[in-house]
């Protein structure tokens, strides 16, 4: 998913711009820097991020299909840090020559859905699922992965709709359905990392606190 700056005009990649900076200013205010313990593991996770992201193919400029890796990013280093995460993966990808610099501004409010329903999905299971580990990596690495995919997809495509890059049958027809195929791969990747991570790595993940879960399985026993 990357969005082209020759595919749109000047106000909107402004508009782009505009409320990256918003966003990111929100961000930085509540990243909670003080807490030193998760933070090589959130830029660690935003750099295997942006790595995977080179790995992605396209058929038409501004429709390259690749993994996101959002709600794990999320899930790892909490809201927050995965704003600015993003940000620093969209400057490493337009680095890397596989998008413009100009664009990153409206690539980055494309790709808010997904972060956002990734942590809106956290406190929904948190809230209304049982403290389990399962409920944990299915509800938000596996089921969360693939909505939060598909909702940057959506993103995406009505920007080039609304833009009139692409028609909405071209992009019905010949888009939607290799992003409906990459969001079970979303999920399939993203609930396997995080099953591992809260297995083996717990103290790597923000959002994970082993301590509540260990307790909640004890009792139960």
């Amino acid at each position: 998913m990357n969005i082209r700056a020759d595919q749109l005009d000047s106000s909107l990649l402004i508009a782009g711009f505009a409320g990256m900076a918003v966003i990111l200013a929100w961000a930085s205010k509540h990243a909670a820097w003080r807490d030193e313990r998760h933070l090589g593991s959130s830029f660690g996770a935003a750099a295997l991020i942006s790595v995977i992201w080179q790995l992605s193919t396209g058929i038409k400029p501004g429709l390259s299909f690749h993994l996101l890796g959002m709600s794990a990013l999320v899930l790892i280093a909490g809201l927050p840090r995965a704003v600015i995460g993003l940000a620093l993966i969209l400057c490493a990808n337009a680095a890397n020559q596989h998008g413009d610099f100009a664009a990153i501004g409206i690539n980055f409010c494309a790709m808010l859905p997904a972060l956002g329903w990734a942590w809106a999905c956290l406190r929904l299971s948190q809230r209304y699922l049982p403290t389990h580990y399962f409920s944990y990596f299915f509800a938000n690495g596996f089921f969360g992965a693939a909505a939060g995919f598909w909702l940057a997809a959506l993103g995406h495509m009505l920007t080039l709709w609304a833009a009139g890059v692409y028609s909405a049958t071209y992009l019905s027809e010949e888009a939607l359905p290799y992003y409906l195929l990459f969001g079970w791969s979303e999920a399939f990747t993203t609930g396997i990392v995080m099953a591992v991570l809260v297995i083996y790595f717990p103290q790597w993940v923000r959002t994970f606190d082993d301590g509540v879960y260990l307790q909640h399985g004890s009792q139960e026993h």
